[in-house]
């Protein structure tokens, strides 16, 4: 075990969330990581083959991994401090959840029986989840816990699960004046059968949890030569239940074009009665907290690790995931340092 103090805790999180991170682009953000936990003691601490930012704490044969991500979405605004509140690209989604991982994993006075493995997982913004993977093929460990924005007091139990659909279409073109749709057209009817099916599917569901999401990732048209071109990205959020493979069936190319499906991922969720549930709901209490559990409609690193590993897992950290994405994304220290506290008490007693 190695202090940490509060001030050190904010300085690590401010640091890491200056450093620009976004997916493939991780190394400096790593390599500081790895240092910083270097110094303050960590029993072992690496970067990885894929590229994670990995920390050991104890030497038992329980493992429990704490699993973050480094990697940040695009766009980097200005970091700035306003009070108790960090701004900046990573503050909620996730170096703010990863950094009360490392520093709890410092505090905690751990059973002689725990090894704690702390991974700042790389490539988790991306469809390939290259960090996750790695980890999987690494540690068995007895609990998991993601690092992932749900405040303080909240547990997240489950995330849905992820499709998507690379469309393409490639004709000859015709006139404006004629009756053949146009490559836009053939795109937005491929668009339109989509959302019928999940405007049927979704009838008389009240949960979001429970409901199948697409939308338009990404559209774009033009021409060469005297072809035009149209290429659609479309995404699914996936209810439990329901595979990526069986909407892959759903909506075959047609019209000529053709469809690619990638980044599947089954929805997954955790049991809200295990040990670790048990033990993060008394330690929010001790911290002046009501617990609440949480299912989110986006993915995670959950998703991979959990059918696998299966074992008690939850997705724990401070921050609104809200403002995950956004230009305003900040979150307030105060809560991360509850937060730390919700950790290291968690370590200490599973």
């Amino acid at each position: 075990m190695s202090s940490v103090s509060d001030r050190s805790a904010e300085e690590l999180l401010r640091d890491l969330v200056a450093i620009p991170s976004l997916s493939r682009h991780e190394s400096e953000a790593a390599e500081f990581l790895r240092a910083w936990m270097a110094t303050f003691a960590y029993d072992e601490s690496f970067v990885d083959e894929a590229g994670n930012a990995v920390g050991i704490m104890g030497s038992g044969p329980r493992q429990i991994v704490l699993l973050g991500h480094i990697d940040t979405f695009a766009g980097f605004p200005p970091v700035r401090q306003e009070g108790r509140l960090l701004y900046g690209r990573g503050a909620v989604d996730a170096k703010g959840p990863l950094c009360a991982f490392a520093v709890a994993a410092c505090r905690a006075r751990l059973p002689e029986d725990l090894q704690v493995i702390v991974i700042g997982a790389v490539e988790e913004e991306a469809a390939t989840s290259r960090g996750a993977h790695y980890a999987l093929s690494q540690y068995q460990p007895e609990s998991c816990v993601i690092g992932e924005p749900s405040q303080w007091d909240r547990i997240t139990l489950g995330y849905k699960g992820r499709l998507l659909l690379d469309w393409h279409w490639e004709g000859g073109l015709s006139h404006s004046a004629g009756e053949a749709p146009s490559p836009a057209e053939r795109a937005l009817t491929y668009w339109r059968d989509i959302e019928t099916y999940c405007d049927d599917f979704n009838d008389g569901i009240a949960s979001l949890f429970a409901r199948l999401d697409a939308s338009i990732r990404d559209i774009n048209t033009w021409q060469e030569g005297v072809n035009g071109i149209a290429e659609m990205m479309v995404g699914f959020r996936l209810p439990p239940k329901v595979a990526p493979a069986q909407i892959a069936r759903e909506f075959p190319a047609g019209d000529g074009a053709r469809v690619t499906a990638r980044g599947a991922e089954c929805a997954f969720s955790g049991d809200r009665n295990s040990a670790l549930s048990r033990q993060f709901r008394r330690a929010i209490r001790a911290s002046g907290g009501v617990p609440r559990f949480v299912n989110k409609t986006g993915t995670s690193d959950m998703n991979i690790v959990g059918p696998r590993w299966n074992c008690p897992i939850v997705a724990y950290g401070p921050g609104d995931s809200a403002l995950d994405h956004t230009p305003d994304e900040h979150t307030n220290l105060d809560d991360y340092l509850r937060a730390i506290d919700v950790l290291t008490s968690v370590l200490e007693t599973i």
